[in-house]
């Protein structure tokens, strides 16, 4: 990408990183000062003040939490030894509250790497676990930066050894800091065993000295440690410390680097995230995270062919390129994100959505900054940009060249574990409620909507009580829709215990053409999350090929009304195994109709039960309410599974139905005199016990 200052970048000196972490670690803060020491801004945005540059949000700035993902751009150059490159970086700050955690996941699945952020204070918290299993998931290199070290109560050894002990052994420093506490005055960077200090911390620059005798220990220590972690990802270096050689600097920051790319690693910095210390971050994010030539090339379906096919991080290759992010803005309407992979784009092109056999005009690129946009005319391998104005394009689809059309591995997304009735408070409303959720629901792929056909309700569905008002005040102020909410519901689901096998006939005869369709189908549980199957195993043409698509469509649409309280079926395999057709009356509907109805009586003789969403929580009280707190968890058909210590503080670890814990802040608050506070996130779904299910089956029949 050519930049009117630097000219243009190479491949392998772009940076494409996401700053991750749970709520409150300092994620936003760190990404304002980065924007600030880069020269992207010219002062570093504030939280309590509401002038951050990447919560431009208004519900981001009046909650001072982050909603949505926001992406930048900026350049940094490197500045250590003969090295006075520009590096280009694309910046994506991601949410912390666990209801936004799509946001992180779309994120995660197109970045090279990742800087997860901790709270010194806090170390490794219930949200950060999440974020570090997403970027396991995707195989992301990724740097620890434990933050607030300078705030009372900050501290690196600690947060390093739960780091250690709850994420990875296989966790390091690669800097010690200078000072404790409000003390913090600089950082001992071991790749160069040299002291970076500051008077300052909001100072012009780091001041480069001698480590001081006393820490030369500590530091010839972690070193140690350091390059015994990392010596086995570069032969020449291992054997020059089996032989117990020097290893120069050049050679530690080779194999540092080489030994994050594994995945296997993770380096562990730390320092105030405000301040001038994250000039010394962005020199190890440009030194050993990833550049797009440095991953794998991505994998794809061939779309002519079905073969497997690769499309390496080149500008010459054919295009392909991925959605993660739709966006509507106020000003220029839909806004697609994408990454690409392979190959050139310029503006004004067509291309084909590989996902939906749509083509697509790439009419306007643009660059983001946060909620500012920059028109390019060209986007290449491993660049970040986004597109005004598709209509047709959603999160997760294959963008590609129409000659040779690539199918990339789309995103998976965690289904919605709460809803809650909607309905627009005047006629107007109406037609303008169902335009604000439909918008809504193409940004948010964890946010459902569903009519119900008997009672004529609206259902919206998401992933926390937070996740849905956020959504309806969205609506009120972007697209002026006033509406009216329902308690929030749990969405329970439904599914089998035993394998059935089921008939099912839908024969009619009323003078003329009647209708005939007869289906025998298997029914069969599979393990908890592996979804829905329909196999199709009729031989000798017992029912014409003609209607097996219709027995599939009938046994989907049962699936979305179990047999004991109506909610959707789950992790079931269904087969079509026999049947019989009418040359004359055998119809499509005739067949649906026979599937829909042998899948209801099929479920009802095979051990169906109701499941919830049990979440996972963690209550952090002073020691004294410990007692009063797991009682009150206990009453709530929750299970204890450990309690751990820190400071006078007691962090109660346990798995809880959601269906008992809508108003547990304000039940934790009155226990506690309001000094307890809590976490949650959806766990597992889990069967309900069978006097709970009773009840919740004779509400619905209400």
């Amino acid at each position: 990408m050519e930049d009117k200052e630097f000219g243009e970048i190479p491949l392998d000196r772009i940076r494409n990183i996401g700053i991750i972490a749970h709520i409150d670690a300092g994620k936003t803060t760190t990404t304002e000062a980065v924007l600030f020491h880069t020269g992207k801004t010219h002062k570093i945005g504030k939280i309590d003040a509401g002038d951050t540059q990447m919560d431009w949000m208004e519900q981001e700035r009046e909650r001072g939490i982050t909603i949505t993902s926001a992406a930048t751009t900026c350049f940094w150059r490197r500045r250590f030894g003969s090295y006075h490159e520009v590096f280009r970086i694309n910046i994506i700050d991601t949410p912390g509250h666990v209801d936004f955690t799509a946001e992180v996941e779309r994120s995660l699945r197109v970045l090279d790497g990742a800087v997860v952020v901790f709270d010194g204070k806090m170390g490794v918290e219930p949200q950060s676990e999440t974020v570090w299993r997403q970027a396991n998931k995707y195989r992301v290199p990724r740097i620890c930066f434990i933050n607030k070290i300078n705030q009372i109560g900050g501290d690196f050894n600690k947060s390093l050894a739960s780091i250690r002990d709850r994420l990875s052994p296989k966790a390091f420093p690669i800097v010690l800091p200078i000072g404790f506490e409000k003390d913090l005055h600089g950082l001992i960077d071991l790749t160069r065993m040299k002291a970076y200090t500051y008077k300052d911390y909001l100072q012009d620059d780091l001041e480069e000295e001698d480590i001081s005798e006393d820490l030369m220990e500590i530091a010839k220590k972690a070193r140690l440690e350091m390059i015994e972690t990392i010596a086995e990802f570069d032969d020449a270096v291992l054997e020059k410390f089996l032989n117990g050689q020097e290893i120069n600097n050049e050679e530690v920051l080779r194999t540092l680097r080489k030994a994050t790319l594994s995945g296997q690693v993770y380096p562990v910095f730390g320092g105030d995230g405000r301040g001038v210390i994250v000039k010394a971050l962005l020199d190890f994010v440009v030194n050993i995270l990833p550049s797009p030539l440095d991953l794998p090339p991505v994998k794809g379906i061939n779309q002519k062919t079905g073969a497997e096919e690769i499309r390496k991080p080149e500008t010459n290759e054919q295009f392909s390129a991925l959605a993660f992010k739709v966006q509507t803005d106020p000003y220029v309407g839909r806004l697609t994100f994408f990454r690409v992979y392979s190959g050139t784009l310029q503006s004004g092109s067509y291309v084909l959505n590989a996902t939906r056999g749509e083509r697509e005009r790439f009419s306007r690129i643009v660059l983001m900054h946060a909620n500012n946009r920059e028109d390019v005319t060209q986007v290449k391998a491993g660049e970040i940009a986004a597109v005004v104005g598709l209509k047709n394009t959603f999160t997760g689809d294959s963008i590609c060249n129409e000659e040779h059309p690539i199918l990339l591995e789309a995103i998976s997304f965690p289904e919605p574990v709460i809803s809650m009735s909607i309905e627009p408070k005047t006629k107007q409303d109406q037609e303008k409620m169902g335009m604000a959720l439909k918008k809504l629901s193409e940004e948010d792929p964890t946010f459902k909507i569903k009519s119900n056909a008997e009672t004529g309700q609206t259902l919206i569905a998401g992933m926390g009580e937070l996740h849905l008002e956020i959504l309806v005040d969205r609506m009120k102020r972007e697209f002026k829709v006033e509406a009216a909410t329902g308690a929030p519901q749990v969405a329970y689901k439904e599914t089998i215990k035993k394998t059935v096998e089921q008939e099912g006939k839908y024969i009619r005869q009323s003078g003329g053409r009647g209708q005939y369709g007869h289906v025998w189908l298997r029914l069969e549980p599979r393990n908890p999350g592996e979804g829905f199957i329909f196999e199709d195993e009729i031989v000798g043409g017992s029912i014409p090929k003609e209607y097996i698509p219709a027995v599939e469509k009938g046994v989907k649409e049962a699936l979305e009304s179990g047999v004991i309280a109506g909610y959707p079926v789950i992790d079931v395999l269904v087969a079509l195994y026999d049947g019989s057709f009418h040359e004359v009356d055998s119809s499509e509907i005739a067949f649906k109709i026979a599937a829909i109805e042998a899948f209801k009586d099929g479920a009802r003789r095979a051990d169906p039960v109701l499941q919830e969403p049990i979440m996972k929580v963690e209550v952090t009280v002073p020691d004294q309410f410990m007692g009063d707190v797991i009682g009150d968890l206990s009453s709530k058909r929750g299970r204890i599974e450990g309690t751990e210590s820190k400071a006078n503080l007691t962090v109660i670890k346990s798995l809880v139905p959601l269906a008992e814990l809508f108003g547990y802040s304000t039940i934790l608050r009155s226990i506690t005199q309001g000094r307890g506070s809590f976490n949650m996130e959806p766990s597992h779904y889990q069967e309900v016990p069978g006097n709970v299910a009773l009840k919740i089956a004779e509400g619905r029949k209400k």
